[in-house]
């Protein structure tokens, strides 16, 4: 994956979550919940697309 693609689906989760935070009307505890879940989705396909997941996956503790 080029970074140039990770840099766009950042720059689109990022334009997409201040769409949402500016205009959707949302009590702020749901926003913040819904905010923190986007970025761990996020982190977590980040990790994927570097390839740390499976170097997670695949370590022992001795």
């Amino acid at each position: 994956m080029s970074i140039l693609t990770i840099l766009l689906v950042i720059i689109v989760v990022g334009v997409l979550l201040w769409l949402v935070n500016t205009y959707v009307p949302m009590q702020g505890t749901i926003k913040s919940i819904f905010n923190a879940v986007v970025i761990i989705l996020l982190v977590v396909w980040l990790l994927d697309a570097f390839g740390l997941i499976d170097v997670l996956r695949t370590t022992t503790v001795s």
